[in-house]
């Protein structure tokens, strides 16, 4: 291998190596710039507002059908972001049997604290309701405020 052979070899290492910090400095970036950017809380609203439409009618069906079903019940007083909201400070607050308790009144687990059907469903939506609502974790952001928050808003 001649010397310039080397100098390319080393030159290209290092092009890739400075190609992956900027690929990867560029997505952190754009991360915190979508978690802060002033329009994307409005924005969640308005997602969050049709798919209530939606929660609201599929839990009235289910309501009408099983009138027995108390966690069905007890959710649908509840609008889907509020759902998500109360998900979340019940996590965030350490206590496995709060966020049991909270899961059960939710419907997305029975009483013997088994997932239902809509368990799988309300977490792979929590995960995008995370990441639109990052202002309300901040602000429930200590076990105290998260158990301050559902204690004010658990539907008991």
């Amino acid at each position: 291998m001649t010397r310039n052979q080397k100098i390319a070899l080393g030159c290209g290492g290092a092009g890739c190596l400075g190609l992956i910090v900027v690929a990867i400095a560029g997505g952190l970036i754009y991360f915190f710039y979508q978690r802060s950017a002033p329009y994307r809380e409005y924005n969640s609203n308005i997602y969050t507002r049709n798919t209530n439409t939606n929660s609201n009618s599929d839990t009235n069906t289910n309501d009408n059908s099983n009138s027995s079903n108390t966690s069905s019940s007890s959710s649908s007083s509840l609008s889907n972001d509020d759902q998500h909201k109360l998900y979340q400070a019940a996590a965030m607050t350490g206590d496995q049997e709060l966020l049991r308790r909270v899961s059960v009144k939710l419907g997305l687990m029975d009483d013997n604290y088994q997932p239902g059907d809509k368990y799988s469903g309300f977490l792979t939506e929590h995960v995008g309701w995370v990441l639109r609502n990052g202002s309300f974790i901040q602000s429930i952001n200590t076990a105290e405020k998260a158990r301050a928050y559902v204690d004010q808003n658990f539907p008991e």
